[in-house]
């Protein structure tokens, strides 16, 4: 049986994305480990508190991985939104719109009835496309 483990996300700098993502959505920090022999390779995983699955805050990779014209192609990618679509599912949307938005995370969208549920949709400071989504009982 197949176990999703990790997901990863392009992130400009890992320091301020460990901040946004364990201060302001209440992340916790799961593995932050520096590997010298890949030219201080950073691996840094947060993930939901009583949940299995990590986020990994990945570092646009330069030479070899990555050249110059393929990374500013990520970095336009992710300033426009379209390097992720991750949802997160909560109790009460309009409540954890309120809370988020008070440890200061600022929302494209606020939140909105949708055929679904309700839901909204705010930004990492990468740029990143996230939704918070109360969907309806069945």
């Amino acid at each position: 049986m197949l176990k999703l483990s990790t997901c990863q996300i392009w992130v400009h700098d890992q320091d301020e994305a460990l901040d946004f993502y364990t201060h302001k959505l209440g992340l916790e920090l799961r593995q932050d480990v520096t590997v010298p022999e890949l030219g201080n390779f950073r691996w840094l995983t947060v993930g939901v508190p009583g949940q299995d699955v990590e986020l990994v805050l990945m570092a646009i990779p330069g030479e070899p991985v990555f050249d110059a014209a393929t990374q500013d192609e990520v970095r336009s990618l992710m300033a426009k939104g379209y390097c992720t679509a991750y949802f997160f599912t909560v109790e009460d949307c309009r409540q954890t719109y309120e809370e988020l938005s008070a440890r200061g995370v600022e929302f494209t969208e606020k939140p909105e009835e949708r055929p679904y549920g309700i839901d909204a949709g705010f930004r990492d400071p990468s740029g990143n496309h996230f939704r918070i989504t109360q969907t309806l009982d069945a």
